[in-house]
């Protein structure tokens, strides 16, 4: 990545600041990202519990002018297979041109006196470009109750690559407005192609 753009101090700026192994992060994103201006970023860590430990989970999604990028890094304790710890981090680049669906879900307090511009409590972007689906079926009915037939299966069909939840408690009101610039710039980005 260049060092001169300012977004892209940014994106190693947050990075940084995530005090989550900066330097393999950074590494692994600067590779997948290349020599391509940055348009928008986000960087989210998580912390979760897996019975007696305490893991750490960094996501970082860059959007350039022609691809999305996502980065994911784990860190995973010794274990039969590795006699010290270790982390593994993987990339995913995809071209804007493949994702179907931006969805940002927003969590607002009190929302009968919401003003304009006021921060909410929570957001979760999910983002889809048909890599992952999940699938839900069960069997189809019709209205009558005492109908024995087989109506066969109904369900649904969702895109589901990446959900990330961020929140104003758990990571910050300035994580917060980042997720909402992000999904806003994705959108806007991936409009762009449609027209």
């Amino acid at each position: 990545m260049a060092k001169t753009s300012t977004t892209t101090q940014g994106l190693r700026a947050a990075i940084e600041r995530s005090g989550y192994y900066p330097a393999l992060v950074a590494e692994a994103v600067e590779a997948a990202v290349g020599g391509e201006p940055i348009r928008s970023y986000l960087v989210h860590q998580e912390t979760t519990f897996d019975q007696n430990e305490v893991r750490r989970h960094v996501t970082v999604l860059v959007l350039t002018g022609n691809r999305f990028i996502v980065s994911h890094t784990d860190e995973q304790a010794a274990d039969t297979t590795s006699p010290t710890p270790y982390a593994t981090t993987s990339t995913e680049s995809v071209k804007l041109g493949r994702i179907s669906s931006v969805v940002l879900s927003r969590v607002v307090a009190n929302p009968e006196q919401y003003t304009v511009g006021t921060l909410p409590r929570e957001v979760v972007l999910t983002i889809g470009w048909g890599a992952v689906a999940r699938i839900d079926l069960e069997p189809a009915a019709c209205g009558d109750p005492n109908c024995e037939a087989d109506h066969g299966y109904t369900g649904s069909s969702t895109a589901d690559d990446l959900s990330l939840r961020v929140s104003e408690a758990g990571d910050g009101p300035e994580t917060v407005r980042q997720a909402l610039a992000f999904a806003q710039s994705l959108s806007e980005a991936t409009a762009d192609l449609t027209r």
